[in-house]
């Protein structure tokens, strides 16, 4: 069956959570670790894609591959896990505690970072022949967007960060609708169909993604942006990381949780069901 109804992909989504949080210290981080690198080097390819072709929705429409290839290969983002995880302890499974969603999120977060930083250096390196050189064009674009994303913010006070929140809320709104949307096809091309349209969404309307950012930020600094770690902590990650959780969770995971697995009781009678007699056909 090609098409899986919300009821279905809804205890899908449970099923998923509660894996995560029995998954061994090593795997997890493992998992992550590949996400957080593969998400990187789709960050830099729409990235080298936008400088050299100035065609910001080109390097959005290209983007997503990362996207699949790390879900299709069952690697985990802290984006997925703040929206799958927190419904196996809602849902009452047993053995899950806050403890247990708060660990996994803790090393899926060191395993994303540790991989996007890995991707950083790469790049970096690559931007600047073993920073023997000025950075290439691609570099210079990195340096400009850590700094436009920080300071910017930054600049504009309370107000910076309440935008820099909802764009973090709005992008794993995106991200997690993605995830779910892979659980409602059985087929890879329905997968990656799926997933490939909100994705898009999030990163060509430019909000605020924790795991891309970990790659975005670090390599930027390498590449001499104009802008501290203390400011792309204070001023991204952290109110990213926050707003990622309140978004994915929030807009679709007890969105869907509420109304495809816990349903509220129905008004009315209920509608009759035809049978397969009535319908002129023999009945199962």
């Amino acid at each position: 069956m090609a098409y899986v109804t919300p009821q279905e992909f809804g205890r899908k989504m449970i099923d998923a959570g509660e894996a995560k949080v029995f998954m061994s210290a090593r795997d997890t981080l493992i998992r992550a670790y590949m996400a957080g690198a593969i998400l990187a080097l789709a960050a830099a390819f729409a990235v080298t894609i936008t400088v050299q072709t100035g065609q910001p929705l080109v390097g959005a429409l290209l983007f997503p591959v990362g996207f699949c290839l790390l879900y299709l290969m069952g690697f985990d983002l802290l984006t997925g896990v703040f929206t799958l995880v927190p419904l196996a302890w809602l849902d009452r499974r047993p053995g899950v505690t806050l403890f247990g969603v708060l660990r996994n999120w803790t090393l899926v977060f060191i395993g994303n970072f540790a991989g996007a930083l890995t991707v950083a250096l790469m790049i970096s390196v690559i931007s600047t022949f073993a920073f023997t050189q000025a950075p290439d064009a691609v570099g210079q674009r990195l340096g400009q967007i850590g700094a436009a994303r920080t300071l910017g913010y930054a600049a504009h006070g309370e107000a910076g960060m309440l935008t820099l929140f909802i764009r973090g809320v709005l992008c794993n709104w995106m991200v997690s609708t993605g995830v779910v949307a892979a659980m409602m096809s059985s087929s890879v091309s329905g997968k990656v169909i799926a997933m490939w349209m909100p994705i898009l969404v999030f990163f060509y309307m430019g909000f605020e993604h924790s795991v891309v950012n970990m790659f975005l930020f670090p390599s930027g600094l390498m590449l001499g942006g104009n802008f501290s770690i203390a400011d792309y902590f204070i001023w991204n990650e952290i109110p990213t990381v926050l707003g990622n959780l309140v978004g994915g969770l929030t807009f679709v995971g007890l969105t869907i949780y509420a109304t495809h697995v816990k349903t509220a009781p129905g008004r009315g009678p209920k509608p009759k069901v035809a049978t397969g007699t009535a319908l002129g056909v023999a009945a199962e």
